[in-house]
């Protein structure tokens, strides 16, 4: 394949509010020579808005659902999934990929209206889900059915614990836990109380001064899985809460993605679920990282590839709801950040471009 069709070319954004400049920045068209193995087709896609592109967009290396990185070097292309049509492929790759509807982890490179992918990362999506529907269940449906499933190993009838339940993780996470018959109690503002507890789960209210004694009241043997993005001192109590032989996940801090000190706090944070981990008590606790393996190519690939499958098939058998809080233009992805770190939304922000059907 020529080297010119290995380029990727992304659609400039616009940006009128001050706290989006590093987003413009990132949303400026440019051209990048990076190069994925094999044989890549190019795709069409829709793309995601996560916290992880938020902040790699401030220069700060903080991470939502992975292990601590160093920050992304500006200019990049964020976007951490897409979902599209094939509308070509090269040498050696399969020809009926061409026309077909995927969905793929990038982890850099989703804001895009065409993006270069290694085709062995594609995932077929199943006839009558839409694309910005998939599009949810990418990286949030890899990380909750990976949470649950792999990490927390949830059996019917035990009850879990999910932080930020209205979130676009939290809203996957409960749907899980509720179809694998967990009990679910969810924390979530006031305003999202009927959303999450239309979902299955108990709404709490995490600004209530008593969060905590009112999930041990809901729960007062303990809960057998705590699934924590927040961090900070909240963390504690989150571990306190597992019964014996719980789980504690922690799979962010956003309680200190505006810390400058961010990455500090996300290593002292992982350090104290080692240290928790080590101790005789018969709970345990881990840092969820959705990129885990991923040295071990084939295995990890053939992981990725049958459990974002699962949760599709799950979406396209009506057991999963995608919850989609806006759709915004590419043009518009300064927007779409600010709107996602609101704390006003039910589920994902989902950025679409101006080839993205339905």
């Amino acid at each position: 394949m020529p080297r010119e069709s290995r380029r990727l070319r992304c659609s400039p954004g616009s940006c009128a509010a001050q706290r989006a400049e590093r987003a413009r920045e990132a949303s400026r068209s440019y051209t990048t020579g990076t190069r994925y193995g094999g044989s890549p087709p190019a795709l069409v896609p829709t793309q995601s808005d996560s916290f992880r592109d938020h902040s790699a967009t401030r220069g700060r290396p903080y991470t939502l659902m992975h292990a601590p990185t160093t920050a992304v070097s500006h200019p990049f292309v964020p976007g951490y999934d897409c979902v599209g049509v094939v509308t070509a492929v090269g040498d050696g790759v399969d020809t009926s990929l061409v026309g077909r509807r995927v969905a793929a982890l990038t982890k850099t490179g989703g804001w895009a209206s065409a993006a270069l992918l290694d085709a062995r990362d594609l995932v077929p999506i199943p006839d009558g889900v839409g694309p910005a529907e998939a599009e949810t269940l990418v990286v949030n449906g890899l990380t909750a059915w990976g949470m649950l499933h792999r990490t927390a190993r949830i059996r019917p009838g035990q009850t879990v614990l999910v932080h930020g339940a209205n979130g676009g993780v939290g809203t996957l996470l409960v749907q899980l836990a509720r179809h694998s018959g967990a009990r679910v109690i969810g924390t979530c503002s006031a305003r999202h109380t009927e959303a999450v507890r239309a979902l299955g789960a108990e709404p709490v209210d995490y600004r209530a001064q008593d969060l905590h004694e009112r999930i041990r009241a809901l729960a007062p043997h303990g809960v057998q899985a705590v699934f924590d993005h927040v961090g900070g001192p909240g963390i504690v109590r989150s571990w306190r809460l597992l019964a014996r032989g719980g789980t504690l996940v922690a799979y962010g801090s956003a309680s200190t993605r505006d810390n400058p000190r961010n990455g500090r706090a996300t290593m002292l944070l992982v350090g104290r679920l080692l240290l928790w981990n080590a101790l005789p008590n018969g709970r345990r606790a881990a840092f969820f990282n959705v990129w885990a393996g991923r040295r071990r190519a084939r295995s990890f690939r053939a992981r990725q590839h049958r459990e974002l499958t699962a949760v599709l098939r799950l979406l396209a058998d009506g057991v999963l709801t995608a919850r989609i809080a806006a759709r915004v233009p590419l043009t518009e992805a300064p927007r779409a950040m600010e709107l996602a770190e609101s704390g006003t939304v039910v589920g994902k922000v989902v950025l679409v471009t101006e080839h993205t059907p339905g």
